[in-house]
């Protein structure tokens, strides 16, 4: 899958933004954390720190992430399906199938190997 082809994830969901991501990317905007914070991002339901708009203020119209070597960990790790307890969150990975074509595919082929090893 070439990412670059889709951006969903950067259009359309916020990754959640800890204090060392805040200040890494402000540091590289020459802003200070503070500053990022107030022009960036919201807290969520839960209280979580992530963009407050949508798409991504950083995704270029190339599908590019103008700082993409200072990204959010989120966006690093997205779509979570390498880590071994991915099954463990179900509904973040249904909904990331509306979402991303990779993880739609990870879960077609898990449904392929599940029926064939019934």
């Amino acid at each position: 899958m070439d990412c670059l082809e889709c951006a969903n994830c950067c259009s359309s969901i916020s990754p959640i933004l800890h204090d060392k991501d805040i200040n890494r990317i402000s540091r590289v905007l020459g802003i200070k954390p503070a500053q990022f914070t107030d022009r960036y991002l919201k807290t969520d339901e839960e209280g979580d720190y992530v963009f407050h708009q949508a798409p991504c203020p950083f995704l270029m119209p190339d599908h590019y992430c103008s700082i993409y070597p200072q990204r959010p960990r989120s966006c690093r790790e997205y779509p979570y399906t390498d880590r071994r307890d991915f099954h463990k969150t179900l509904s973040f990975l249904i909904r990331d199938t509306y979402i991303c074509p990779a993880v739609f595919y990870i879960v077609e082929q898990l449904k392929i190997r599940l029926k064939n090893n019934l």
